[in-house]
């Protein structure tokens, strides 16, 4: 499963591409095979102050609900509109189109709380046994 290097990932398989103070963010390649077809994502709303570790979305599927975690703190700078209509975007490019939202971050420090590409490949690994 290549796991992009430039991305930072959470235990419960999220993702965040950071560019400055932004960050992208999404569910991993992992996620949404776990959960197959993805039929809904119910997305923060632009201007939200998120928490790291807090629910901030909905990914529904075919085989079940589950709830997204925001991996950084901060604000809802833009949500992905095209997942609206067309939710399978994250089935088929996890990393890229279907990313959720756009976040202005607000502490740094979080990113000490994520992991990146190598490490997550391990814990995942780890929950293979």
């Amino acid at each position: 499963m290549g796991l992009p290097e430039n991305i930072f990932y959470t235990k419960d398989h999220e993702w965040a591409r950071i560019e400055g103070s932004t960050a992208y963010v999404g569910i991993t390649d992992y996620a949404q095979s776990s959960l197959g077809d993805i039929t809904f994502a119910g997305l923060p709303k632009k201007g939200d102050i998120l928490k790291q570790g807090e629910y901030c979305a909905t990914v529904e599927s075919v085989k079940a609900a589950s709830d997204v975690y925001a991996p950084l703190s901060g604000k809802v700078f833009s949500i992905n509109e095209s997942l609206a209509d067309h939710p399978e975007l994250i089935n088929k490019s996890a990393y890229k189109e279907g990313y959720f939202f756009v976040m202005e971050f607000s502490n740094e420090a979080e990113k000490a709380n994520l992991m990146d590409a190598a490490s997550y490949e391990r814990y995942l690994q780890g929950l293979s046994k």
